[in-house]
């Protein structure tokens, strides 16, 4: 039976000092990637909607210098920077013309992204990857099937009005408008839940009748009626209330192994039902702490019913038992290092990016002008080391007075 093709969108939340790992992630900017469904090969195919000239970050303090948008009131470490991530189940693309078809798809959902960012100058990023291997639809067509996405990282900004105060010298103007600004606030932008009124419009008294409504959900509901109304009819909306429409990366990834494990089990399943036909087997069903002298001491000839098996077939079973429960605990073993070296693998990751980050306008000055950095440091080598504590003021004009 054909799994049923759901539209989901999500929409994440980040501090502007730890945007950095998304943008490197949207913009293929890392060497190597923990995820190894990523083929870096074809990440020329990847398309940009929208680019940002310089970081997600630079971008947002130019745009907070020049006026564009106001952090008016907001916490130090508040959330200023969202991302919205447009999705279909990977079958979806696949059967409807993959990579063009997809093209053409995430053009469209991204005019309803710049219009739920509240116009385009708000978007500092939209791009829409291809280079994502499913390897479950993968495994399961017998060819290499991408799964295609788009990811829109924008400011939340919502209008807030800025009224004159008591101290204004106007009388008149007390109270009344004097300007709009655009304000940073994922809160006011995707409260957890709105107040609608019996025409779904927002209401904002404490209407009995009105119905609460989670702004998520009425965000999944304009992604699935704008793609319908631009022609895409053939899928349905995200199921309300299911957690696939809040995923992070890690919990997605998680769902597509399971998935991928319970085909597994279903084939196997499937080998052993073949396989019952045979006339004659040995079946053998030890605990898995059995050791090497109890396997020693089961090398008796033995009847399993109606079959007696000799010693000399008994011993070949014996031997083969013992290599598998060494086998398993140097199996075991293994699993314990190759956790180890993730664990250790992550930690250098990390100490690297950080090391990379804090070095980077360095390696921009010798990238720029290699040849003053080297002259600076060979002149920096060459002096005496500077003391630790700076002379005092009067020793120093003692020895200008000595001169």
């Amino acid at each position: 039976m054909q799994k049923t093709d759901r539209s989901v969108v999500r929409n994440e939340a980040y501090r502007k000092t730890a945007v950095g790992i998304r943008e490197r992630h949207n913009e293929r900017k890392n060497q190597e990637y923990s995820n190894p469904d990523i083929v870096k090969d074809r990440s020329f195919l990847n398309i940009h909607f929208k680019s940002c000239e310089s970081s997600y970050a630079e971008t947002f303090d130019r745009m907070l210098a020049d006026g564009t948008i106001s952090t008016r009131g907001l916490q130090p470490d508040a959330k200023v920077i969202d991302e919205l991530i447009f999705d279909v189940n990977t079958a979806y693309f696949d059967r409807n013309g993959g990579y063009e078809y997809a093209k053409a798809f995430f053009a469209e959902a991204y005019r309803l992204a710049v219009k739920e960012a509240g116009g385009e100058q708000y978007v500092l990023s939209a791009v829409m990857h291809a280079d994502e291997r499913n390897r479950a639809l993968s495994e399961q067509l017998g060819r290499d099937v991408f799964h295609y996405h788009m990811h829109v990282v924008y400011i939340p900004v919502v209008d807030k009005e800025i009224k004159w105060s008591k101290r204004c010298k106007d009388p008149a103007l007390v109270g009344t408008t004097k300007e709009i600004i655009k304000q940073v606030s994922h809160s006011k932008k995707w409260p957890k839940l709105k107040r609608l009124d019996e025409d779904g419009k927002p209401v904002l008294s404490r209407n009995s009748k009105a119905v609460l409504v989670n702004s998520y959900s009425l965000l999944q509901d304009r992604f699935f009626e704008h793609m319908r109304a631009a022609g895409y009819t053939d899928f349905e909306r995200g199921e309300r209330g299911s957690t696939a429409e809040h995923l992070d990366d890690l919990d997605y990834k998680i769902q597509q192994e399971e998935a991928r494990a319970d085909t597994l089990t279903q084939s196997v399943e499937k080998k052993r039902t073949q396989l019952s036909g045979l006339q004659e087997k040995i079946t053998v069903t030890k605990q898995a702490a059995a050791t090497l002298g109890e396997l020693d001491g089961m090398a008796k000839p033995k009847a399993f019913g109606k079959v007696e098996v000799a010693a000399q077939d008994w011993k070949t079973v014996s031997g083969f038992a013992k290599k598998g429960v060494i086998a398993g605990s140097e199996i075991a073993d293994l699993r314990k290092e190759l956790a180890a070296a993730r664990k250790d693998a992550q930690i250098y990751k990390s100490r690297w990016e950080r090391l990379m980050e804090e070095t980077k306008l360095f390696r921009e000055a010798v990238k720029h002008a290699p040849r003053l950095v080297k002259d600076f440091l060979a002149s920096v080598f060459r002096r005496p080391p500077e003391k630790e504590e700076a002379e005092h003021p009067a020793n120093r004009r003692k020895k200008e007075v000595e001169r």
